[in-house]
């Protein structure tokens, strides 16, 4: 998939379905009004989104941290910490297709808490490195993650621990926009982008199949808004794929494929429920168009004060909906990025129960028309373009 910070919406070992507890958990401030006297728990895991071009990314959880207060420094009191036990290396892209990671569980304080903090073990001297990434075709290089090891990477919280009930989150991290090249050094930062889900009670799941044929080079994604929430690589042999969890809502289901058009099923309904939404049965899979034509590669700079790697991203609209069809973080010492995008008219097609064989229908007025955003400094600026042609260089500047 295109390449979403902890800003946007690390990581994750192994549940493929809803846990069910003897409490509830949640997030929001809906229990505020609730006795927060005594001890609750938290429990916590990790998933992923596929990775772009990375055949692996390894991170090591040594330690999570929780606070009430947003704005506590690693140095102030109340803090509950949640040793993870054993430790282990995670390959992040082992956690995709509904796959998680127990991270363990702790008890606390009740109350509303608003900050997590990831504390990972440093690196050695040399291979297999504690965090780390091996890109495709390479070797296995050093993850660098300032802050990491000392005070933690810190995660906006924002969940309710009631007396003798058990909160549940989950850690949605994306590693293919976490991981930022460093010009050509051949060295990477980690910039991580989290999401933190309250499972249970507030999210659903959404299953289907992408047809064998294309499986192996296809991401599959639910986005809002033209925001993945949460995306996958559907298994390459059967082409099965599970996105969870997702929160409940309605979606636009998004299949990217570089030799295939860019094909959405919108209107997709998540329920918190035992049974998934279903969207392509094995026996009438789902299968984009061919693409009549390649790709076109956009590319630019983002230019920041000090320079520093920015997110960037292409935006099409089809049947009336935005949708991400790339994104890339900018190198962190140049700000050069490249976007892949497809040229050929994008295709949809209503949501409707399976067994209903999906037939999508080209949007031809979308063709090649994107919205180029960057974002810096906590603005974002675009820029529209269209790739029916050659695009000259981009360039964005954030003072």
């Amino acid at each position: 998939m295109a390449h979403t910070s902890i800003s946007r919406s690390l990581w994750a070992a192994l549940a493929a379905a809803l846990l069910q507890l003897t409490g509830c958990g949640g997030g929001g401030s809906d229990n505020m009004g609730a006795n927060t006297s005594g001890v609750g728990t938290l429990r916590v895991a990790i998933t992923d989104a596929p990775s772009c071009g990375y055949d692996a990314v390894s991170v090591t959880i040594e330690r999570i941290r929780v606070h009430q207060s947003a704005l506590a420094s690693d140095g102030d009191g109340g803090w509950t910490d949640l040793a993870v036990t054993p430790v282990r290396r995670l390959n992040l892209l082992d956690l995709s297709n509904g796959v998680l990671a127990e991270l363990g569980q702790v008890q606390l304080p009740a109350g509303h808490y608003t900050q997590m903090r990831l504390l990972l073990a440093g690196n050695g001297a040399s291979a297999p490195f504690a965090n780390s990434v091996h890109p495709s075709g390479g070797n296995e290089v050093a993850l660098t993650t300032p802050s990491a090891q000392q005070s933690g990477l810190k995660l906006n919280l924002d969940i309710d621990v009631l007396p003798n009930q058990v909160a549940d989150v989950v850690l949605d991290f994306d590693a293919c926009k976490s991981v930022v090249r460093r010009g050509n050094s051949g060295h990477y930062n980690l910039k991580p982008v989290i999401a933190v889900i309250p499972r249970i009670i507030d999210v659903g799941t959404i299953e289907g199949f992408v047809d064998p044929s294309v499986a192996a080079t296809t991401t599959v994604s639910a986005q809002k808004g033209g925001n993945p929430v949460k995306a996958t690589a559907p298994d390459p042999v059967t082409g099965k794929f599970v996105l969870y969890p997702v929160p409940v809502g309605t979606y636009a289901l998004v299949l990217l494929n570089p030799n295939r058009v860019t094909a959405t099923v919108l209107g997709v309904p998540v329920v918190a429920s035992a049974a998934p939404t279903i969207v392509g049965a094995a026996s009438a899979p789902l299968l984009p168009p061919a693409a009549a034509s390649a790709p076109r590669v956009v590319t630019g700079t983002i230019t920041t004060t000090p320079q520093a790697s920015a997110p960037v991203r292409a935006v099409q609209t089809i049947a009336s909906t935005p949708v991400e069809v790339a994104f890339d973080n900018t190198d962190d010492l140049t700000g050069a990025f490249a976007l892949t995008l497809p040229v050929s008219a994008p295709a949809w097609a209503p949501y409707a129960p399976t067994p209903t064989p999906f037939s999508f229908a080209s949007d031809a007025a979308a063709a090649g028309l994107y919205e180029v955003q960057a974002s810096a400094g906590g603005a974002t600026k675009k820029q529209a373009i269209d790739v029916n042609a050659p695009v000259p260089p981009l360039s964005f500047v954030f003072p």
